[in-house]
């Protein structure tokens, strides 16, 4: 297989069905890299070995393993604070577990970053949760540095200071950022420009996602995912500002399935395989 380029073109998918066959209708976009996905109910026993044998079989490369977790919903913003991530007390142990499991699926398959969202962050370091996310933060950035992978939080859910702030608490240098621009403003927490000067300094991979901002008329609703080019991200100036920042890491589309069930969204093939093909004529015509 030959190196992948700066700035090569991939996709975040979902793992699933038959390796062969997801990385089959992956490269069928013509896409030869991305970020594997893997939700929480997906049995991890023999995934390394059958992954890892696709891989090899359909020359494809693994830039980032993606995990999510049972439980996870995104109806709404108040339900991700309750559901998603790290957060919630009551799935913290477990998911901390799964977490590591997932960083050694990772590892098999030569990813060199575990990506995920940490969940809600507490802007305010004095509350009680942000000292036992820092420490299962740097539980889970010390077991992934035993396999030479960084730990990279997904962008979204807190400010980009807040990220910031929380990032050098945890002081490893393999906590890195996942940055998915279109997060920054489904959440309403920025402008995804400025926040990627202000992160820049731990970016490692990114996602290529479009969206608008939430209804000023309905707290606590999340904005509305748009194919790439479509929303208010300003994909051409994501993409100028990368360059300026020298990243030179895969650019992955991410599109997903219009749903508030996390389980929902990872069913069943590409979604909007028509707008994935967009956005890779779009990059490849931005990236130059």
């Amino acid at each position: 297989m030959q190196p992948l380029r700066e700035m090569e073109i991939g996709l975040m998918f979902w793992g699933e069905g038959d390796p062969v066959a997801s990385l089959r209708e992956v490269k069928s976009l013509g896409i030869r890299c991305g970020h594997l996905g893997i939700a929480g109910g997906v049995p991890l026993e023999g995934a390394a070995e059958r992954w890892k044998a696709a891989l090899q079989q359909e020359e494809f490369v693994v830039t980032s393993l993606v995990g999510s977790f049972n439980g996870e919903n995104y109806a709404d913003i108040p339900t991700v604070r309750q559901t998603v991530g790290y957060l919630p007390r009551s799935t913290r142990q477990e998911r901390e577990e799964r977490t590591y499991r997932l960083i050694e699926l990772g590892a098999a398959l030569g990813a060199p970053n575990y990506c995920c969202h940490a969940g809600y962050i507490p802007e305010d370091p004095s509350d009680e949760d942000y000292p036992a996310l820092v420490e299962l933060c740097r539980r889970i950035s010390d077991y992934a540095a035993r396999f030479g992978m960084n730990f990279a939080l997904e962008t979204g859910q807190e400010p980009p200071l807040v990220l910031r702030d929380f990032i050098q608490a945890v002081d490893r240098p393999n906590l890195k950022i996942n940055f998915d621009p279109a997060n920054i403003i489904l959440y309403g927490v920025g402008d995804p420009i400025e926040a990627l000067d202000i992160l820049a300094p731990w970016v490692v991979s990114v996602h290529c996602k479009d969206g608008i901002w939430p209804p000023k008329d309905k707290p606590g609703a999340l904005g509305t995912e748009k194919p790439l080019g479509q929303g208010e991200v300003g994909i051409e100036r994501f993409i100028a500002k990368l360059k300026q920042i020298g990243y030179k890491g895969p650019l992955t589309i991410e599109r997903e399935v219009e749903s508030a069930d996390q389980a929902e969204r990872h069913v069943g093939g590409i979604p909007h395989r028509q707008d994935v093909r967009d956005a890779v004529a779009l990059l490849e015509r931005l990236r130059g």
